[in-house]
């Protein structure tokens, strides 16, 4: 247990890491808090979890939240079907008899129960009602939860790291956000972003580098789009760019945006930044 106290995020080899995040990650380590993590998607909320559990060398566990979802699913399920099945057909190795064989772990009962320190990610809590997130602060406040059908406590093995993150679409209830620590990502700004393009391009060719950035700045600022293209666009982008043997970066300031389906998902979107583009030639 003295190791995992001891145990410090230093970073990761696809994370640009600033001091404010590394700092509050460590601190909600030495304070066994949850991390809540708030901000636009495509600021590396989910990817922040990835990090740690590569730099720390623990396994990541992770909950993807769900509008409909209930506490005891991401506890456990208990599979009442195959249940049945096996004491109608009797051509199972369980012993229907015993209802424990039929408990499988969710994934904070696996976080829970893993023989070694895990990361437990809990994505886009604001997914979740009111009643789930502090039913579940309840649980991750005392490591532990019952099992109704076997009347047994399951208490955890090695207490995780636990990142939460939301993307700001719903408020949080005030006894979860203080029973959290908080931090909120901002949208990288050109010069974090050039740090981190180059840690996924490590030999581009400063031209793209600076046409493809500005370009990208220029096009989330444009008017009426609904979901702005974030950094895994951009990634993706300029990996498309790459690739092209005829694509010349220069083209870019001229206000000729290619695979411009790379950077936004959403149709309307797409339409109202190709006719922008064409209109203006803001570029």
């Amino acid at each position: 247990m003295e190791n995992e106290a001891a145990a410090r995020f230093t970073g990761a080899s696809h994370y640009v890491l600033d001091d404010e995040l590394a700092k509050i990650v460590n601190i909600s380590m030495a304070l066994e808090m949850p991390l809540l993590l708030k901000g636009e998607p495509g600021t590396g909320k989910t990817m922040l979890a990835h990090a740690i559990a590569e730099n720390l060398r623990m396994p990541l566990i992770v909950l993807n939240v769900k509008s409909s979802m209930k506490l005891v699913e991401a506890l456990y399920q208990y599979d009442t079907l195959t249940r049945l099945n096996d004491s109608r057909f009797g051509d199972s190795s369980r012993d229907v008899s015993q209802i424990e064989e039929y408990i499988k772990m969710g994934k904070i009962g696996q976080a829970f129960t893993s023989e070694v320190r895990s990361v437990l990610l809990i994505d886009e809590i604001d997914k979740a009602d009111t009643d789930f997130q502090d039913d579940m602060l309840d649980v991750l406040d005392q490591m532990e939860f019952d099992i109704i059908e076997i009347d047994k406590t399951v208490r955890t093995v090695r207490r995780p790291v636990i990142v939460i993150t939301s993307n700001a679409k719903k408020d949080l209830s005030d006894p979860f956000l203080g029973r959290c620590n908080f931090h909120h990502i901002a949208f990288p700004d050109p010069k974090m972003m050039r740090k981190i393009v180059r840690v996924h391009f490590p030999d581009i060719d400063a031209a793209l580098l600076e046409n493809a950035i500005g370009t990208f700045y220029r096009l989330r600022e444009l008017d009426a789009i609904e979901k702005k293209p974030a950094t895994r666009e951009l990634i993706n982008w300029i990996r498309a760019l790459k690739a092209d043997p005829d694509f010349r970066p220069k083209t870019l300031s001229k206000g000729d945006v290619p695979y411009m389906g790379v950077l936004f998902k959403k149709s309307g979107d797409y339409e109202r930044a190709a006719s922008t583009l064409q209109r203006r030639r803001v570029f």
